[in-house]
């Protein structure tokens, strides 16, 4: 019931119409941490409190055994509550992608069916003879042709990217790739190969360096939250057992005056 009422009153702070008068992200998210937090302790305390009373036990280790059962189930139960939210969560996901990959394959069925007959009308030989001229590499640049040579320098790059580096030989000869391609002089093309061998580090060294810190921060992230995690249970267990305290019976001894 504190849950529910802590998104009511979330729910009523957000003012679309009017600029500035919903709290920010942040507001919302340490505010709602908070009123959790208190209406977990306050539930939980009242949990334990009911349990030791309706237990009817008057010793003091039953009464805090029957608030910390409290306080386990209660976990018990938000765990399994929260693993079929996130498997729901899964298969909303699961179906989207589905319908989405239905949606692509029949695009992909009409568009195949609309390019048929133009398809046909391909010589199946002269385009696989293309495609392995293209494919051919490692001659003189100058007597190759245009798809040999972007062939190669792809090759080149591909393996650049994939290794993380280039020998000599490999930036040689794509420098007179890239002459016979875009007729330049050799020491241009050089320049130019130069130049993508340093924006490639750069770039491969950023990333190396964001991934890092992505991961560094992650890896923060998860430690504090499992922090505080640790800390919401250990302060509800401590409200159950102060909870099952204050409602353990009291025992009173009578003695008898005669026997006095």
């Amino acid at each position: 019931m504190l849950n529910i009422l802590g998104l009511a009153i979330g729910a009523t702070t957000i003012d679309p119409v009017v600029a500035g008068e919903t709290p920010s992200a942040s507001t919302f998210g340490i505010a709602g941490g908070i009123w959790l937090l208190v209406a977990n302790l306050i539930g939980l305390a009242v949990g334990g409190y009911v349990a030791a009373r309706l237990s009817g036990t008057a010793d003091d280790t039953d009464g805090v055994l029957h608030g910390l059962s409290v306080w386990a189930i209660g976990f018990l139960i938000s765990a399994v509550l929260l693993g079929n939210a996130a498997a729901g969560a899964v298969n909303g996901v699961s179906r989207m992608v589905g319908g989405a990959a239905q949606g692509l394959g029949q695009g992909a069925g009409e568009a195949i069916s609309a390019v048929a007959p133009a398809a046909r009308e391909i010589d199946p030989r002269a385009l696989a003879e293309r495609l392995q001229a293209g494919l051919q590499t490692g001659g003189d640049p100058a007597a190759m042709t245009t798809d040999q040579r972007r062939a190669e320098m792809a090759q080149i790059v591909g393996n650049r990217i994939s290794s993380g580096s280039a020998d000599q030989g490999a930036r040689d000869r794509l420098s007179q790739l890239v002459a016979a391609e875009y007729g330049i002089p050799a020491e241009e093309a050089r320049t130019r190969v130069d130049r993508l061998e340093a924006e490639a580090t750069r770039v491969a060294q950023e990333a190396e360096t964001r991934a890092r810190a992505a991961a560094d921060a992650a890896a923060n992230g998860a430690a504090v939250g499992a922090y505080w995690i640790f800390a919401a249970m250990l302060l509800g267990a401590v409200a159950a057992v102060l909870g099952a305290r204050t409602g353990t019976r009291t025992t009173v001894r009578a003695m008898d005056r005669r026997l006095a």
